[in-house]
């Protein structure tokens, strides 16, 4: 099995990972996964969209799994197999941003652990690292910046949104705790810190 990574948006794809998708002849993934990469796979190829992520382990050893943005950060890379990387939003954000990767710690959110997610940020904070949140629609975005503002930091903690990053809609907005941007859209992560 290759667990692919199609990179966070439309464009963010690696070469490898473009030659393992030329080259499939199984082919499982999400809808906006499959969409992502439509055009590079062979007529001659099965796909099939997954909507159940828990039998993934229990594909055929010739197939080729997409995840969003990179299998490493949040995606499949937990699945036996071979890892082709793919271009994470984490990496468009640091760049967007111009934030080395080495000043950031990694926190997920996404579908799971928001409570856990609040507090390693207030911890990763108070160790002076820059957050990158990996969040979902029900992340309490509000109550992280509550808890944020009681933890007494004489440097102002800026925070930015940042909403589908490598679509043609991307859209980052930057503040700060006094006036924190809040998102709008679905797909988004959040860059915490002093940078």
């Amino acid at each position: 099995m290759k667990i692919v990574g199609v990179g966070c948006g439309p464009g963010m794809l690696t070469e490898q990972a473009a030659q393992t998708i030329r080259a499939a002849r199984f082919i499982y993934g999400s809808s906006r996964a499959i969409e992502m990469v439509k055009k590079l796979i062979p007529k001659n190829c099965t796909v099939r969209s997954i909507s159940d992520y828990r039998n993934l382990s229990q594909l055929p050893e010739n197939a080729v799994v997409l995840s969003t943005g990179d299998p490493m950060l949040a995606g499949l890379g937990y699945l036996p197999g071979e890892v082709v990387p793919g271009i994470s939003s984490l990496q468009v954000a640091a760049a967007r941003l111009h934030i080395s990767l080495s000043r950031i710690a990694v926190i997920v959110a996404h579908g799971r652990g928001h409570e856990k997610a609040m507090q390693e940020t207030v911890e990763e904070i108070r160790r002076e690292k820059i957050v990158f949140l990996i969040a979902d629609p029900k992340f309490d975005v509000i109550e992280l910046y509550r808890r944020l503002g009681t933890m007494g930091i004489s440097v102002p903690v800026k925070i930015a949104v940042c909403e589908n990053l490598g679509y043609p809609e991307e859209k980052i907005v930057t503040d700060d705790l006094l006036a924190p941007p809040l998102p709008d859209a679905d797909l988004y992560s959040l860059v915490i810190g002093h940078f």
